[in-house]
């Protein structure tokens, strides 16, 4: 046998091996997401093709931030360029030194050269930002140092063949090679062309080595998601964002409802857990991550994501990690640590929770938000088992993800808006709550006690239902009429429990009444037969309350032929605009109020007339923003009044912070080292307002709450963007 054909086995096989390890570990991985909850990926959305190019392509996500963004999308499209020069470095070592034939060759070989230069700069700005400037939402260890040194020696190794090739061949110096050129100068000092054919094929072997192990890696890590994200970027939702699954609360088949063990999630949900890139943009933009709670997004996803490995290893028999002889097989059984499972509540742990490497960082709280302590808690309390414990008496709930972190979450979507590999957060969360609710009666007492308010009187505080409409009778003679008095009603004014029964929240409803009537639209309300939409009680875990007010509101819009619904919540807006189509409600359009007075200002029939002196800073609420994209709308309106000054916050549209009442937050008490409304508010103040504006009643509520834990409750005032129109319509006062 010739050493050229014993080469070319040896290539052949090895590479061979290669493949078939990394086949294997995403065959492992894919068995796994079997085990899942099925989930139609057949499901596609025409409109699709063109956002996944703009994030797989166009990095949009990531150029968020803006510097990350550039550093990935070098590393990102210098990898497809080098993927093409390592085929031709592969067929250059196999046939003597004959290249690919590329059209405009020495083209191709200077952009190689300087793309490597480039990617290593990007990777050493990468080793900066996690090492240097030590952000606090990036993992630092071993296994984020690993890949770095792949792609160090991977590049090394790309520049040492170039140079030792030409050497090797006796090729001249170029400038189309500059870097090769100068090595292949230096090395030429003291080194023949015979040892550099040597040299050129060490540099080869070691080359193709660091490929082959760097591709068996890719599945086992966090760095899977250079596969799944594509896939997951492609197979999302085409549901409105943040629309929940409905549960079939009548299927006599089921055995629990919610996600009670790793395998009630859904195969896509699964997929996400593999798409996760650990880079803590979602924790950083988490407003419960920010304030001190427990919940981190990011970990809330690698942790279902290791529990998964680990269960799906014992369910199927197959090792999560090839080959068998690496150091971390067998796999080590996680669980939270007793830190998190002790009668001490986790928030008590986060400020003291201290890592080592973190006693340069600032001291925390230093700005506005912070996620250091919530970051150092995860890591200290999620560690392999101790104690033998097998994965099988490892529960999801207790043991996986601790409750305190279930119950912290806002719903506010901001960790899923920021994720680059779109994942989604929020769901996953809402069936660990359903599963407490529905299967183990267990929820906060606060949160308990105002669901019961809502099933017996339809709204949070348990005041009499014949109440509803009492907040008509303080207009002042302007007829509200009911559905009853006006039939022919254009609009239902869907008033929702804050609008009829908070003291604050019902200046906004009188507000937006005047201009109903000012516009000469003709409205409706339900009076006493409106219940709570049923937002509240779905965000906390109860589909069955959900479904019942949902039915009940449902027949009421038919017994009234409802045609049109305007509300001043966007909780409420979102509900019975997305999420009661799945039950039935068909042919209706849903507004939000601001959204309606923007239209009338538009055509004339309210006209802004008197000067509104104020600096006014807008607030998005997430469930109007996030969830349904009305970002314009409300500043419309605040623009079209004389005299104001519109200011916007550094986190403000898609980027807005939470005002931390949704996801039922608003009926219960608040953990953690921050209020999140306070910090908010912060925010907001930072602009100099003399009005902070919203469009929603949680959020006025939580602003208003906010300046005057601030005790500037004087100076700065929180008001919806209904009133600020008022006044500018009817004049102060009137």
């Amino acid at each position: 046998m010739n050493l050229s054909l014993f080469h070319a086995l040896l290539f052949a096989g090895v590479t061979g091996y290669g493949v078939y390890l990394f086949g294997k570990a995403v065959v492992h991985r894919y068995l796994y997401m079997k085990l899942g909850a099925p989930a139609d990926f057949k499901r596609r959305h025409e409109e699709r093709l063109a956002s996944f190019l703009a994030e797989v392509f166009g990095q949009t996500k990531l150029l968020k931030d803006k510097r990350s963004g550039v550093m990935h999308a070098v590393i990102f499209y210098g990898f497809i360029l080098l993927q093409l020069g390592a085929a031709d470095l592969i067929v250059k070592g196999l046939t003597g030194g004959r290249p690919l034939p590329i059209p405009a060759y020495e083209t191709f070989g200077f952009l190689q050269e300087i793309t490597v230069l480039l990617v290593l700069a990007a990777m050493a700005y990468a080793t900066y930002r996690r090492y240097g400037e030590k952000l606090p939402r990036l993992k630092r260890g071993w296994k984020p140092s690993i890949v770095v040194w792949f792609i160090f020696l991977l590049m090394l190794s790309v520049l040492l063949s170039l140079g030792f090739e030409r050497l090797w061949l006796g090729l001249p110096a170029s400038r189309y090679a500059p870097i090769s050129s100068v090595l292949a100068g230096g090395f030429g000092t003291f080194m023949s062309g015979g040892i550099a054919a040597v040299a050129f094929y060490a540099a080869w072997w070691a080359h193709l080595l660091i490929l082959l192990a760097f591709l068996v890696y890719v599945p086992q890590s966090k760095h899977f998601h250079i596969i799944t994200a594509p896939i997951n970027l492609w197979l999302r939702r085409k549901e409105p964002a943040g629309r929940l699954r409905k549960l079939d609360l009548e299927d006599e088949t089921a055995e629990s409802f919610g996600a009670g063990r790793i395998e009630d999630f859904t195969q896509k949900q699964m997929l996400d857990f593999y798409a996760c890139v650990e880079c803590g943009r979602c924790t950083n933009a988490c407003p419960a991550s920010g304030t001190g709670k427990a919940l981190s997004p990011m970990h809330l996803i690698s942790k279902l994501r290791d529990h998964l490995l680990e269960k799906g290893a014992a369910i199927t028999s197959k090792s999560p990690w090839v080959p068998g002889f690496l150091p971390h097989s067998p796999p080590k059984i996680h669980q939270m640590h007793a830190l998190a499972l002790s009668s001490a509540s986790p928030s008590a742990h986060l400020s003291s929770a201290k890592s080592t490497e973190e006693a340069s960082s600032p001291p925390p709280f230093a700005t506005i938000t912070d996620i250091g302590p919530t970051m150092n808690w995860q890591e200290a309390a999620w560690q392999p088992a101790s104690d033998g414990t097998a994965v099988e008496q490892v529960q999801l709930i207790g043991g996986v993800i601790t409750e305190e972190e279930i119950w912290s979450c806002t719903t506010c979507r901001s960790c899923e808006e920021q994720c680059p590999v779109g994942n989604e957060h929020v769901d996953k969360i809402i069936d660990l709550r359903r599963h407490l609710v529905l299967m183990q009666g267990s929820m906060p007492h606060e949160a308990q006690r105002a669901l019961q308010n809502i099933e017996r009187q339809g709204n949070p505080w348990g005041i009499s239902r014949s109440e509803r409409s009492r907040w008509t009778a303080e207009l002042g003679g302007i007829p509200v009429p009911t559905v009853r008095e006006n039939p022919d009603f254009d609009y239902l004014f869907f008033v929702g429990s804050m609008g009829s029964y908070d003291l604050r929240s019902r200046k906004v409803s009188r507000a937006f009444v005047r201009l109903l009537g000012e516009a000469g639209v003709s409205f409706a309300i339900l009076g006493s037969e409106e219940k709570a939409s049923g937002d509240t009680p779905r965000r906390l875990g109860n589909e069955l309350l959900f479904q019942q007010l949902c039915a009940d509101n449902i027949a009421a819009f038919e017994r009234y032929g409802v045609k049109r619904i305007v509300t001043a919540c966007p909780h409420t807006y979102n509900t019975l605009k997305h999420e009661y189509p799945d039950f039935g409600m068909e042919g209706v359009e849903v507004l939000h109020h601001s959204e309606l007075l923007d239209r009338l200002i538009r055509e004339g029939r309210l006209k802004p007339r008197h000067r509104v002196s104020e600096r006014i800073t807008y607030h998005d609420s997430c469930y109007l923003g996030r969830y349904n994209g009305v970002y314009d709308q409300p500043r419309d309106v605040l623009r079209a009044i004389p005299g104001v000054e519109l200011v916007e916050m550094e986190r403000s549209r898609d980027n807005a912070m939470c005002c931390g009442a949704g996801g039922g937050m608003m009926w219960m008490e608040e953990a953690g080292v921050k209020r999140i409304n306070v910090a908010r508010t912060e925010q907001a103040l930072a602009t100099e307002p003399t009005v902070i504006s919203s469009a929603c009643p949680y959020c006025l509520t939580m602003l208003e709450d906010g300046t005057k834990q601030k005790e500037v409750q004087e100076r700065v005032q929180a008001r919806d963007i209904a009133e600020l129109l008022e006044q500018s319509v009817f004049g102060k006062g009137r």
